[in-house]
């Protein structure tokens, strides 16, 4: 594997610049680099891939910084009361980014914009142009790829995406946790201070919003579930809401996702790994979420039951709305309503998995969860039908 001077000197090529800002980033992308080249057991596509995917979130990063620098004023916008959708993994939380981005007084991060962030879009091209064409056909070509990708978690390049590509460019987020089993840099970030990547997370959302498209930030990752302390400290005003679903469907969801994507990228056997790592991650992100609400009944979260949203996805929204202060407009209801009949379950596929395939054992994760579950009515689901 390439090492991390040369990764930053070719995006310092490709983009002509050369401040990456505070360099936070560094520690993260030097572990990350070094368990890429002792444990990820990368392919020949694979190492081509996430190298180019590390110089890319770099130069992203390059850009931003000197947009801000030629624009210091964007550094001193307000990022007012997001709404940020905190987890669980797997639990719908694409579906209900979705939902929201319908509402025209929403603001979500589109996948385009977070990897190509600077100079930030207008509302004349915020859907459409180049860039988001460019960012259609990378999706294209990663589905074309792995075709089971678009079953499992497909994003249109125009519609929402997760923090984690933003958080990425700072080097702590799970997104490179996703795209290569590297459990070094897996332990590291469990205990990583996030505090640097969302602040440069809050720099990229003012340089976007800079450009004049309007809306209240609409934002989600289950990373948010690890690391509120930080997201709390730099997103005060934020809006918290969590989602609930059996963890027994969630740790054989999680599994098959990771499975797949880093799977396009290796041709190593990680299940074992796989299966004891996200189970963890998953165990640790109740743990965590526990922990913050007991910690701090000034940050209030919202609590969504997956089987609410899938059976009334609009009336669930409309009661989120109300729960966090900003009532759903008749607009807003109508467009939701029209998605949700224009994008039945399983449109792109259905998404089947086993817990067995993972060496999973129901009853063991049954007891393993049954605190969460109990503590929050948590309604049990039948493993294995996909979703």
């Amino acid at each position: 594997m390439t090492g991390a001077d040369e990764l930053i000197a070719r995006a310092v090529e490709a983009t002509g610049l050369d401040d990456l800002g505070p360099d936070g980033y560094r520690e993260g992308l030097e572990t990350y680099v070094a368990a890429l080249a002792e444990e990820a057991r990368l392919n020949d596509l694979g190492r081509v891939a996430v190298e180019s995917a590390v110089v890319n979130a770099l130069a992203n990063r390059l850009r931003v910084v000197a947009h801000v620098r030629a624009h210091p004023d964007v550094a001193e916008q307000e990022i007012e009361s997001p709404l940020v959708v905190i987890g669980m993994f797997r639990a719908g939380t694409t579906f209900l980014s979705n939902l929201l981005d319908q509402d025209p007084g929403n603001r979500a991060l589109l996948r385009w914009e977070a990897g190509d962030s600077a100079p930030p879009p207008t509302p004349a091209d915020h859907r459409a142009g180049p860039r988001v064409d460019a960012a259609h056909a990378e999706v294209e070509m990663l589905e074309a790829l792995n075709p089971a990708v678009r079953a499992i978690h497909h994003e249109d390049a125009d519609g929402p995406t997760e923090c984690i590509a933003v958080m990425g460019q700072d080097f702590k987020s799970l997104s490179w946790e996703a795209i290569a089993n590297v459990p070094t840099y897996g332990a590291w970030l469990r205990e990583a201070d996030a505090r640097s990547a969302y602040e440069y997370h809050r720099l990229v959302l003012q340089v976007l919003q800079s450009g004049g498209v309007q809306g209240r930030w609409t934002l989600k990752s289950p990373h948010h579930c690890l690391a509120l302390e930080a997201l709390t400290a730099v997103h005060p005003s934020a809006r918290l809401v969590l989602l609930h679903r059996d963890p027994v469907v969630l740790s054989a969801s999680v599994c098959s996702l990771i499975s797949t994507l880093s799977g396009t990228f290796t041709d190593a056997d990680h299940q074992a790994y796989i299966a004891e790592h996200w189970t963890s991650m998953l165990e640790e992100s109740i743990s965590r979420i526990e922990a913050f609400r007991a910690a701090h009944p000034e940050h209030p979260v919202v609590d969504v039951h997956y089987a609410d949203l899938v059976g009334d996805p609009v009336g669930t929204v409309g009661a989120l709305s109300d729960a966090v202060g900003t009532p759903l407009s008749a607009a807003g209801e109508a467009a939701m309503a029209a998605y949700v009949a224009a994008h039945p379950q399983g449109a792109h596929g259905r998404h089947g998995y086993d817990l067995a395939t993972y060496g999973l054992d129901e009853g063991q994760l049954r007891g393993r969860f049954s605190a969460y579950v109990e503590r929050h009515g948590v309604a049990i689901e039948v493993p294995g039908r996909g979703s």
